[in-house]
């Protein structure tokens, strides 16, 4: 009798439908591995130089290494960092377009690893900047050809997540670097960097293991015999000018805030615990923890904003996390007094502003057909860096201004409201395939 009822019970209820997870294969979770790693080093290598600026140019700048000079010469390197950050990402993404998706993230790798290491060796303010310039070509090229790559390898239903799960390896490269700050806390500045070549690792895997989306070979057949315009021109035709635009400013917007004032958030724990007179093991510490906590939110939001694109849409996840950037920031900055507070406050101003970039692998590659993908997301996520070079040369004006970092980041904040009316220009891509 039980046994009749319990199968007339499984007969009726309906089957539940198999996880959409199990239809990928196991190459396309190596793709994304290897895109994750890539990007997850570009994390901890921008990350380094946030770590050791302030030790690092104490020592190159000797008797002139004063907190004001500090602020300033190290606001000169992140511009120019940035600077040359927006001139990879515009150039390899291009590249990406022509060469393909998986050589050129070797080629990215190979770049940010080798001159990270490079920057270990510097004797002077300025070849640590020329350092950071070239590693930073490597850094802004890897993500286009990374995002365009899981993009078209993974299937439809599923793409949004994988992009979500691309870029919450920014905030897992937070964490190895905040990790290797500990590991190293006892050593030079200059071993921090030299850290940096074992991403090259992940490049031979790349060469070994991967190869070019499907989909990009069809469009380059289709191509072949046919006069084609350069793909960078044609993110200026008529029909695409308009989301270039778009593309462009929202991450100028995000890139300002991250880059002008969250990623400031070592200084300011060095602004805060001055007094205390921390020997620098100990001030290391207290830096790496203050950036594990910024980095609990970070991934919450690179996990949850894509899940936020598909539930509400594109345009609603951009100004959820604007408003939210826009008041985390000075609640995070200028409102703690102790280095308790801060560490309470930065998990919250780690979700808005650094969680943001989770909308721009979901949101480029969709405004962007196959041919020119890679060229257009490369180039929004990236020539927005020109102008938003200007954001760490600004902070380090504004502390000389008003007097501490707390207040030059958090004026920073107001690039946020600017983009809630780019906002209105941009075109929803909910629910539309990639073309």
């Amino acid at each position: 009798m039980n046994t009749r009822a319990s199968t007339q019970a499984s007969a009726e209820s309906p089957a539940r439908p198999p996880s959409p997870w199990r239809q990928l294969t196991g190459y396309q979770w190596l793709v994304l591995a290897v895109a994750w790693l890539g990007w997850v080093f570009d994390s901890m290598d921008a990350l380094i130089y946030a770590q050791v600026m302030t030790p690092a140019l104490k020592d190159l700048l000797g008797a002139r290494g004063t907190p004001e000079n500090i602020a300033w010469y190290g606001g000169i390197i992140f511009s120019i960092f940035m600077l040359g950050w927006a001139v990879g990402g515009v150039v390899f993404g291009v590249l990406a377009d022509y060469l393909g998706r998986a050589r050129t993230l070797v080629i990215t790798i190979l770049i940010y690893a080798v001159f990270t290491a490079l920057a270990g060796l510097s004797h002077s303010w300025w070849q640590l900047g020329v350092y950071r310039f070239l590693t930073a070509l490597g850094i802004g090229g890897e993500w286009a050809a990374g995002a365009a790559l899981v993009a078209e390898v993974w299937p439809e239903s599923l793409r949004v997540k994988g992009a979500g799960l691309l870029q919450s390896a920014w905030g897992a490269g937070f964490f190895v670097a905040a990790g290797l700050n500990l590991l190293l806390s006892n050593y030079s500045w200059r071993v921090m960097f030299f850290a940096g070549i074992v991403p090259a690792v992940v490049a031979l895997l790349i060469r070994l293991r991967v190869h070019e989306p499907e989909r990009w070979q069809e469009a380059r057949r289709a191509a072949a015999g046919q006069p084609r315009r350069l793909t960078l021109a044609e993110l200026f035709t008529p029909q695409v000018l308009p989301d270039t635009l778009v593309g462009t400013a929202l991450a100028f917007v995000a890139v300002f805030g991250l880059w002008g004032a969250t990623n400031w958030t070592p200084s300011l724990i060095h602004e805060l615990l001055r007094p205390q007179g921390l020997e620098p093991a100990a001030m290391a510490r207290q830096v790496s923890y203050a950036v594990m906590s910024l980095n609990v939110g970070a991934i919450a939001g690179y996990l949850l904003v894509p899940l936020i694109a598909e539930w509400w849409n594109r345009r609603g996840a951009f100004l959820l996390m604007m408003v939210g950037s826009a008041i985390s920031l000075p609640a995070a900055f200028l409102l703690p007094s102790t280095y308790a507070h801060v560490l309470l406050a930065l998990p919250a101003l780690g979700f808005f502003s650094n969680g943001i970039f989770s909308g721009f692998p979901v949101y480029l590659p969709e405004i962007f057909p196959t041919r020119i993908r890679a060229t257009g997301a490369g180039f929004c996520f990236n020539a927005g860096r020109i102008l938003a070079a200007a954001g760490p040369f600004l902070t380090g004006w504004l502390v000389l201004q008003l007097g501490t970092f707390a207040r030059a980041a958090s004026t920073i904040a107001l690039v946020y409201v600017a983009g809630l009316l780019v906002l209105v220009f941009a075109r929803e891509t909910k629910g539309q395939a990639i073309r």
